[in-house]
């Protein structure tokens, strides 16, 4: 059974008051849009992680456990260093939970137990979403700030790592 949330309004939709920003670089409004894309599908991406480690049942059940302990541990990492990128840019993010639960594009992970090989494919499907909209957002964030998207870009390489490690647990060997 599907339960929905009600997210409360505002969620993030009124803008947070202009800084006294002390000089240097200042984010454009799209650089900041896209940058707080990316960090609330970082946020999800962190919560769905750890709903399917509390979750997960079935064969390779420790390996499993301990590999989305990696994949929560850079999403947490990640979130962070675009949110202090942010900061950096006189930008503010806003990673508050009706924000992240009304902005994210992941897929839904679903709610109790899941066999392992399900959480397999909705863990690999939620990985390659974050990392889809991070690439989505790519050109635009690198033509505003080269240094925004070299994040961006050790961040890509993690998780599309991380995605291939999981991934590889159902998979078959090409004929």
């Amino acid at each position: 059974m599907n339960e929905t949330v009600d997210v409360p309004t505002p969620a993030g939709a009124e803008r947070t008051r202009p800084e006294n920003a002390e000089g240097g670089f200042l984010a454009s409004d799209a650089l900041a849009k896209n940058l707080q894309r990316v960090l609330v599908e970082l946020t999800a991406l962190h919560l769905v992680g750890k709903q399917a480690h509390w979750n997960i049942v079935g064969p390779n059940f420790r390996d499993l456990h301990l590999n989305l302990d990696e994949v929560v541990d850079i999403a947490r990492e990640a979130a962070d260093d675009v949110a202090e990128r942010m900061r950096a840019l006189h930008a503010t993010p806003d990673d508050r939970p009706a924000v992240v639960a009304e902005q994210n594009s992941l897929p839904e992970f679903p709610q109790g137990e899941v066999l392992t090989h399900d959480a397999i494919d909705l863990v690999t499907s939620a990985i390659e979403a974050t990392v889809g909209s991070m690439r989505y957002v790519h050109d635009e964030v690198d033509e505003a700030d080269p240094t925004s998207a070299d994040i961006l870009h050790g961040i890509i390489e993690k998780l599309e790592q991380q995605a291939w490690f999981i991934s590889a647990e159902t998979r078959t060997p090409a004929s």
